[in-house]
């Protein structure tokens, strides 16, 4: 069984291969079985047009935060097999953090769930909502 601090570093290693997240900035700051915390610096590049956090970040952001807490409860290689987002509020601030964790785990997959939040002078904002199903790879 690794430790929690192992259990960051592997994760963060993972999250290192992944060219899209490394183009992104996003950092690994918590992770543990089941559960995961993901960060994103909101740099102008990833705003639309009006200045809030463009929708396919905060996306990503879910999806990739839903898949990392389905893998490491099922503990093994996993694909998102379908996800659904709600979007509450624009995401206005200086970063993005979105919090998963898994609700519902069997052999094969597992469903969960995760919030996304803009962050503006340390004050969390809900900007979005996601819940998806992440399955083991064949």
């Amino acid at each position: 069984m690794l430790s929690p601090e192992e259990f960051l570093a592997m994760g963060r290693a993972v999250l290192a291969q992944q060219g899209f997240s490394v183009l992104l900035g996003a950092e690994l700051t918590a992770f543990s079985p089941g559960k995961v915390q993901l960060e994103l610096r909101l740099t102008d590049q990833l705003k639309q047009q009006d200045g809030f956090a463009h929708g396919g970040v905060i996306s990503y952001l879910a999806d990739n935060a839903l898949t990392f807490a389905g893998g490491s409860a099922l503990h093994a290689p996993v694909l998102t097999s379908e996800f659904k987002i709600n979007y509450v509020r624009p995401g206005v601030g200086e970063r993005l953090i979105v919090r998963a964790h898994a609700e519902a785990v069997s052999k094969t997959q597992a469903v969960c769930r995760c919030e996304v939040f803009a962050v503006q002078d340390e004050l969390e904002k809900l900007c979005a909502l996601a819940q998806g199903t992440i399955v083991k790879q064949a």
